[in-house]
This record gives structure tokens, C-alpha cells and sequence, in this order.
């Protein structure tokens, strides 16, 4: 039994290792960065950080790590395993560090605040993460395209894109992802869960972030702004976007032909024009488009709704195409002519 906290132990060198927690003695010296250890084998796992040595190794998949601590964490990701789990909400997690972060959620503590903003967090790590906002610093760069980061899983979330790894697959369609957390978000389309409800309006969604976008409607909040002509934006990747208007800009390129677009979302639209790929079809007739949005305006004939209404003659219509059609026999100076009535009439007809 320890003297100082008695914590009692099994076999003696156990509590000969405890002693030392207790002792400001750390006799073990690292050769290399002269750090200090209380015990010889914290030492000797320190050293693989020099040596790049991961001596421990993962029996599943073979992955291997530099401490035998990360081993055990890691091997939680097969199974499946969460052995610590909240007692407020029941919540699982594979970490303990991760169930006491997470407990602060619940009575709002947050006990970590930036020095210079005051902003507070529920983790230390958090708050240095943070802190590289104020001083700019992105210490972990990309060996292929020189990008840099915040933080290290960020950067090898973004090595994926150039390996083409996509380690987390779901287990229902087979689709695989680059991070755990969008196979999380993924799921729930399968589920059906909607765990982020906004408080104005009730309205719910998958994921944390859309729910986030979605209350700047109610607040009018528009964070982002141009620093060329002042205009302000929902979200940081439409600033980004609206930037290459004064840059000239056109990061996305077409390996086919060459022609540049602003938006990744429109040169994936793009390529459907070189490969024919049309992924969206109706499940009523079966016809096929390249874009969602022609989809949707499609699935329009087979609903009996008019949502699009002529201002002039009160005329209504299925699609907005036809509306815009419809309009022009008001524009060119024909406001209720017999073009009006036939088009009325084969509208209401078909």
C-alpha cells in the first residue's frame, strides 16, 4: 500500500512504480531533447518519437503506433467497442478523456477560455487549436501540394485526397468516406435521424454545421465579408467563392477540355457532359438526368401542384420554364390576347 495516497497494489514493483508519481525525481534523461521520466520504460517509448520507431502494432489491420496505450485506443475502432460511457445521456465513447469532455456539454461548463478573445471551450486541446486563429500559424504542411493546417488530423484527412484512401465505409450501401465523422452523417440518411432541431422553426437536420448555416436565416447573420467590395456571406466558402470575381480566379479545372469553374459543385456537373453519366432518374418514369435540379423540375409534370402563378392573368403552371414562356405573351403587348386563353387552356388540359 502507498504511504502518501494508499492505493494499494498487487505485486511490490507496482507499487515501486506508483512511489514515483508521488516523487518530483524523474532520474531517466532523454539523450536526444534532454526531456526527463520518472520511469525507464516512459523513457524508452519517448525515444520512438527520435527513432520514428513504432514497435506496437495492431493485430487486426497491422497499423502500428509508437506507444503500447495507442494500440489499445485503437483497437476500439474494430469492434465497434465504447466502453465509457455518459451518465447523463448515455452517450458512449472509446476514451475516458472523451467522456469528461463531453459531460461539460450538459451543465454548459466551459473551463478553458483563449487568452486573448475570451472565447471558451469544453478542452485544452480546443483552446490551442483556437489560438492558431490570432497568431496564423499552420505547422502542419502537405509533402505533395505544400497546404498547410491547424492540426495534424486535418492534414491526414487531406492526404486522403491524394492516396484516394477512404478508410470508413458504410455498412448498409457500401459508400466509403475519407473521415469517420461524415460515415456518421452519412448513416443517418439510412436511419432517418435528424438529431439537430433548430428552436425558431423546428426544422431538423443531419448535421451539426447545416444547422449552424440554417439559424443565420433567423439571426440575419452573415459573418463572412469581401475585403475588396464589402459584401458579407452565410457561409466562408461562398466568400471564397465570390473572391475569385475580383481575382479572376477559376481554381477547378476539366482534365477533358480545359474549361475552369469557380466551384468544385459545377465542374462535377461539368464532367457529366464528357462521361453521360446522368445519376438522377425519376423513379416514376424512369428518365435520367445529369443534374439534381433538372430532377426536381422534372418530378413537377407528375405532380398535380402549380406552384408557379403569372402575375398578369393568374394563370398557374407546373414548371417555371413554362411560366417564363407564358409570361412573354404579356411583355410583348399582348396582356390577355387569345394566346393567353390557349395557353390557359393547355395547361389545365394536360
Amino acid at each position: 500500500m502507498c504511504d502518501v495516497c494508499s492505493k494499494s497494489f498487487r505485486y511490490k514493483n507496482g507499487l515501486k512504480h506508483h512511489v514515483s508519481v508521488h516523487s518530483e525525481e524523474r532520474p531517466y534523461v532523454c539523450d536526444v531533447c534532454d526531456k526527463s521520466f520518472m520511469l525507464l520504460i516512459f523513457l524508452k517509448e519517448h525515444q520512438h518519437v527520435h527513432s520514428g520507431e513504432r514497435p506496437y502494432s495492431c493485430d487486426v489491420c497491422g497499423k502500428s503506433f509508437k506507444k503500447r496505450g495507442f494500440v489499445k485506443a485503437h483497437q476500439r475502432i474494430h469492434p465497434g467497442e465504447r466502453p465509457y460511457s455518459c451518465d447523463v445521456c448515455g452517450k458512449s465513447f472509446k476514451k475516458r478523456g472523451f467522456v469528461k469532455a463531453h459531460q461539460r456539454i450538459h451543465p454548459g461548463e466551459l473551463p478553458y477560455s483563449c487568452g486573448i478573445c475570451n472565447k471558451s471551450f469544453t478542452r485544452q486541446d480546443n483552446v490551442k487549436v483556437h489560438q492558431l486563429i490570432h497568431t496564423g500559424d499552420l505547422p502542419f504542411a502537405c509533402v505533395e501540394c505544400n497546404k498547410s493546417f491547424k492540426q495534424l488530423g486535418q492534414l491526414k484527412v487531406h492526404q486522403r485526397i491524394h492516396t484516394g484512401e477512404r478508410p470508413y465505409s458504410c455498412d448498409v450501401c457500401g459508400k466509403s468516406f475519407k473521415r469517420g465523422d461524415d460515415l456518421k452523417v452519412h448513416q443517418r440518411i439510412h436511419t432517418g435521424d435528424l438529431p439537430y432541431a433548430c428552436l425558431e422553426c423546428n426544422k431538423s437536420f443531419r448535421h451539426s454545421g447545416k444547422l449552424k448555416l440554417h439559424q443565420r436565416i433567423h439571426t440575419g447573420e452573415r459573418p463572412y465579408s469581401c475585403d475588396v467590395c464589402g459584401k458579407s456571406f452565410k457561409q466562408g466558402g461562398d466568400l471564397k467563392v465570390h473572391q475569385c470575381i475580383h481575382t479572376g480566379d477559376l481554381p477547378y479545372a476539366c482534365l477533358e477540355c480545359n474549361k475552369s469553374f469557380r466551384r468544385s459543385e459545377n465542374l462535377k456537373l461539368h464532367l457529366h457532359m464528357h462521361s453521360g453519366e446522368r445519376p438522377h432518374s425519376c423513379d416514376v418514369c424512369g428518365e435520367s438526368f445529369k443534374q439534381l435540379p433538372h430532377l426536381k423540375t422534372h418530378l413537377l409534370i407528375h405532380s398535380e401542384e402549380r406552384r408557379y402563378t403569372c402575375g398578369v392573368c393568374h394563370t398557374s403552371f407546373r414548371q417555371p420554364q413554362a411560366l417564363k414562356v407564358h409570361q412573354r405573351t404579356h411583355t410583348e403587348g399582348r396582356t390577355y390576347t387569345l394566346m393567353c386563353v390557349i395557353n390557359h387552356f393547355l395547361t389545365n388540359l394536360f
